[in-house]
């Protein structure tokens, strides 16, 4: 059964850690067969363009160009993972996708929106998920929790959106609320505040009531 389910919001929302743990649920209680992925990146092209996107060094990146190398990324990615393993009949969870683009360089960057709902479909073939899994938060509370998480890690300091201004990420946040008020049909909204499992428990639910456990 091919089902296409994506995590958005804003930085810190928890999204990353909720595909996760949506992720080992459904391989745990469900015969269905799973890819799990993310934007940007999922793929090796891919993510040498995340390096560039992401990169806090790259402040003089211009909002046009930040569009189309992401853009690139997603054609890329859904060319090499996302497309085969939905024409396998599998399960894919990414976590970000085409409402991140619109959130972030829409809303945030204040890019045209068509231009870039012109732009996703090109990249994608017109490919939309079937549930998209919102976690909304305060950009205060979310902002912290990033800051937090980056600054614990060794790895590569993926931060130029984090440094962004407090009015980009409620710009952000305000975009996500307004696609998911324009498709209530694929978007299910989660308190980004609540415990970890609470959310887990609420974001199972959304997603077993759609999809059968084998």
């Amino acid at each position: 059964m091919a089902y296409f389910i994506t995590f958005e919001g804003i930085e810190g929302c928890g999204k990353s850690t909720q595909a996760e743990i949506l992720s080992r649920e459904l391989r745990a209680h469900t015969d269905f067969q799973l890819v799990a992925t993310r934007e940007p990146g999922g793929c090796p092209i891919s993510d040498k363009i995340r390096a560039i996107l992401l990169d806090a060094d790259n402040r003089a990146l211009v909002p046009l160009a930040e569009l189309l190398l992401y853009a690139a990324a997603r054609a890329q990615h859904v060319a090499e993972v996302i497309r085969p393993a939905l024409e396998e009949g599998k399960i894919v969870i990414c976590d970000r996708f085409t409402d991140a683009t619109s959130a972030y360089q829409g809303y945030g960057r204040s890019l045209d929106l068509d231009l870039i709902e012109n732009l996703s479909r090109l990249a994608t073939g017109g490919l939309n998920p079937d549930l998209t899994i919102l976690l909304d938060c305060p950009e205060e509370v979310g902002i912290e929790r990033a800051m937090a998480r980056i600054n614990a890690t060794s790895g590569a300091r993926e931060e130029r959106f984090e440094q962004e201004s407090l009015r980009f990420h409620r710009a952000v946040r305000q975009g996500y609320l307004k696609l998911a008020a324009a498709h209530p049909g694929r978007f299910v909204v989660i308190d980004g505040t609540l415990g970890i499992s609470e959310a887990a428990a609420a974001i199972q639910n959304a997603v077993f009531s759609r999809i059968p456990r084998g």
